[in-house]
């Protein structure tokens, strides 16, 4: 299995007929572009600067824990580490994508670091489903993102729906966020469950080790730090921030956006740029949602280190705009409206994957 999260560009030889063609050529030209611009090439410094401080903070945020003493501003200090710990699963994201170093070893082990020791997510288990994801993005039946469970993404799933769940789905828009409090319960169950019992995983041992070190370790320095009471508060009030922060800085990239129906072929450029959303907000926005708040960019140059990524926004967003490609940026908020929206819409059984002004795009850009 890879350990580099990456979708794939187009490959001539799959395109079919000229009109295939020139969709082909329109991604390579876009990519000559940028490469043209110098925003390719590797970003070293700027990670190391981003795990430098991220390791003071936590360093910072331990002395708070054990010197604090029982009081309730430890659960301020909770918070911390929740933020802390979304912010390391950033740069574990980037080294997965073979952001931070020329060698793909070195991405691999880094990101397998941060991502298993620091974050408590199964990084190869992660690596799997994102790969999925940024081949098909929005994609039915191939992006696991927008796979049923909870809550229900695509229209045809909730039909299927009988009792509590069909009328928890009419109203689950606004059980949205409320629910990315067990966000991070879940990214530690699966991945660890990944770990125990799916097939081939290169480095399983290594990946389990250093998961369940952080899994165990930190409830465990927690407890025996703060006692049962307020160390299981404590806990509670980690595992929220870290679950809606990581859910609503992941969110508003995709949900919301068209869906891309089974069977229809859509190309590169198209399929990445139509399905997903920019959030507005300067770099501040950039640094709290880690490089996520610029999607089409990275989604269309996966391998583009995060601090690239706005020097190449000018560069993307005006080929759209000569293309006639809808270019899609909203502010943060109206991203959380739009997906309560869409979410209740498709609960209550009224959306339709190509009922949007993007789905003449989307047909249009089929080449089967």
């Amino acid at each position: 299995m890879t350990t580099t999260a990456q979708s794939r560009p187009p490959r001539t030889s799959r395109s079919r007929g000229p009109r295939a063609d020139a969709q082909t050529r329109d991604y390579f030209e876009l990519a000559q572009r940028v490469k043209d611009a110098g925003l390719m090439g590797r970003n070293v410094r700027s990670y190391v600067v981003r795990t430098a401080v991220l390791a003071l903070a936590l360093a910072g945020a331990f002395v708070l824990l054990v010197t604090l003493g029982s009081t309730w501003w430890q659960l301020a200090v909770a918070a911390l580490f929740g933020i802390l710990f979304t912010q390391a699963a950033f740069i574990g994201h980037d080294a997965a994508h073979q952001q931070v170093f020329s060698s793909g070893r070195h991405n691999a082990w880094f990101s397998r670091i941060i991502g298993n020791l620091v974050v408590g997510l199964a990084i190869a288990w992660w690596t799997r489903k994102h790969n999925k994801h940024h081949a098909n993005p929005n994609t039915i039946g191939r992006d696991g993102d927008i796979a049923g469970g909870v809550l229900v993404f695509v229209p045809e799933e909730q039909a299927a729906r009988t009792g509590f769940m069909a009328w928890f789905a009419k109203r689950q828009g606004w059980a949205f966020f409320p629910i990315l409090t067990l966000f991070g319960f879940v990214l530690h169950y699966e991945g660890i469950t990944a770990l125990l019992t799916k097939g081939r995983v290169k480095h399983r041992k290594v990946e389990l080790a250093l998961v369940l070190v952080r899994v165990i370790g930190f409830p465990a320095i927690v407890l025996a730090t703060l006692g049962l009471g307020m160390g299981a508060a404590f806990l509670g009030v980690q595992m929220a921030v870290f679950g809606i922060y990581m859910g609503s800085s992941f969110a508003p990239n995709h949900k919301g956006m068209p869906l891309i129906p089974k069977g229809l072929q859509v190309d590169f450029l198209r399929r990445q740029v139509l399905t997903s959303r920019n959030i507005s907000g300067g770099l501040l926005m950039n640094w709290a949602m880690g490089g996520l708040d610029l999607q089409i960019e990275h989604h269309l140059f996966p391998r583009m280190p995060s601090a690239n990524l706005r020097k190449a926004k000018p560069i993307v967003k005006e080929f759209c705009a000569e293309r006639g490609i809808t270019y899609t940026e909203t502010n943060l908020l109206t991203s959380y409206g739009i997906i309560i929206r869409y979410l209740n819409r498709v609960g209550l059984g009224h959306a339709d994957p190509m009922d949007c002004p993007l789905a003449a795009q989307l047909r249009g850009a089929s080449i089967s």
